[in-house]
């Protein structure tokens, strides 16, 4: 095992107890780094404590015994030389605002979380930086389900941030064996398609639902990446950050995985299934439904993109639409160039 000193790491803190907050403590932990994962509920924590696994979020993944519980902000940032945040969006502001006066204003910020929150169209770095104040921070995100990684299957990450310094220390504090991250500094980019392909695969499910087959969930995943960079360019993103592990591969893993919570959802919704008895029968969050209410909410920004699968997953999840008309709706639209609608580079 690397030692503290090699990482450049010593103290980490984990903020958010879910499967993925979990799983990335747990890999901290591993590779020699002080963690202390910190949860919004008293009684879990010390549920946690004494039986060392997360049976809500990670059943069967033994937690070690270095690792530590606290739902006290200020105990949790005691010492920590990295803080990292695994909040889902819709709560991640509340939550931000606990830790105010816990988090120094240099402490450098990780935001692992996959969304956009509804009312005002923020990423979740935006969130933290306007909570917390500014200060340096790092989005780490692509393809990972947390039931995997935490079991020791191979994945890659990759960490981006404007201060390379800074991606090279949570690369740093992460690789191991079993998982390799990459660095890169299109925070904007990675944050986007981390979170619009879940609306890519809540339409991927629901398609799954309707029996399309595999032609048709090629076409979709296809021309739902075309949309997701579509939408990134227009806000200042790379279009290749989609076509790397923050987009295409995230994507594919979502739209295909057993383990995906937001294609599980689409599939039941497919099937006839009333999304509100979907959601109710989840004891965790698919951040996609909540997304695609961002996309068109009042601070949307797609006035000027053509996203006609994502209108459609809108149309089907909260205005009533038939899956199968919404399928005729794509299939119906006025033919067009493959990559239209895609400015030119700038050199």
């Amino acid at each position: 095992m690397t030692d503290q000193t090699e990482r450049g790491l010593a103290r980490a803190l984990v903020i958010g107890d879910g499967s993925w907050g979990t799983t990335l403590a747990l890999l901290l932990c591993r590779n020699g780094i002080s963690t202390t994962l910190w949860s919004a509920f008293p009684e879990q924590t010390e549920r946690l404590r004494e039986e060392r696994v997360n049976q809500a979020f990670l059943p069967g993944v033994a937690l070690p015994g270095e690792m530590e519980f606290t739902a006290d902000p200020h105990s949790a940032a005691q010492g920590a030389e990295l803080v990292l945040s695994v909040v889902p969006t819709q709560f991640l502001r509340e939550v931000a605002e606990r830790f105010e006066d816990a988090l120094p204003g240099d402490l450098p910020l990780v935001s692992a979380t996959k969304g956009l929150e509804i009312e005002t169209f923020q990423t979740p770095s935006r969130i933290l930086l306007e909570v917390l104040g500014e200060r340096p921070l790092c989005v780490l995100t692509g393809p990972s389900h947390a039931e995997e990684v935490a079991r020791g299957l191979p994945a890659s990450l990759v960490a981006a941030s404007a201060d390379a310094g800074l991606a090279e220390r949570v690369q740093g504090a992460f690789n191991s064996d079993c998982l390799r991250v990459y660095t890169a500094d299109d925070i904007t980019g990675a944050e986007l398609a981390a979170a619009l392909k879940n609306v890519i695969a809540l339409a991927a499910g629901i398609a799954d639902g309707l029996g399309l087959g595999d032609n048709a969930k090629a076409a979709l995943l296809t021309r739902g990446m075309v949309e997701m960079a579509r939408l990134g360019q227009h806000m200042g993103a790379r279009p290749q950050t989609f076509f790397g592990l923050a987009g295409f591969g995230d994507l594919v893993t979502t739209c295909y995985s057993a383990h995906s919570r937001n294609r599980a959802v689409g599939e039941a919704v497919g099937r006839g299934e009333r999304l509100e008895d979907v959601l109710r029968a989840m004891n965790m969050v698919a951040e996609g439904v909540w997304t695609t209410k961002a996309l068109f909410g009042p601070e949307a920004e797609l006035r000027a993109v053509s996203m006609p699968i994502a209108e459609q997953v809108h149309a089907i999840l909260f205005e009533g639409t038939d899956p199968r008309d919404a399928l005729l709706s794509l299939m119906r639209r006025e033919p067009t160039g493959e990559m239209a609608g895609f400015a030119e580079e700038r050199s």
